[in-house]
């Protein structure tokens, strides 16, 4: 598969990307050697191979809950450089 600089310039659109045209040519080449590496591997023969879908045989390996102490409220805020009673104080973020 040969991939020209159409391709790389819907590839950037999709991905709100802007490159310049030596940009263009290195992403080309690239994509075209992962390209042929896929073609590469369509050859070789899996007939009777499983598919691999975990690395290891482990499953929900898990550790053990551990009740543990916490601070208090009061302990906390101490930490807060603006807070009032109950709450930490920060900037709002968030414009209408």
């Amino acid at each position: 598969m040969t991939i020209d600089n159409k391709t790389v310039e819907n590839l950037a659109h999709l991905a709100r990307l802007r490159f310049n045209e030596s940009e263009k040519e290195q992403i080309r080449e690239g994509l075209e050697k992962m390209v042929a590496f896929v073609e590469k591997l369509r050859e070789v023969d899996t007939t009777g191979i499983e598919p691999l879908l975990h690395i290891s045989d482990a499953a929900n390996v898990l550790r053990e809950d551990v009740v543990r102490g916490s601070i208090s409220r009061e302990e906390a805020l101490l930490n807060s450089p603006v807070k009032d009673e109950v709450f930490f104080k920060v900037p709002k973020v968030i414009k209408k």
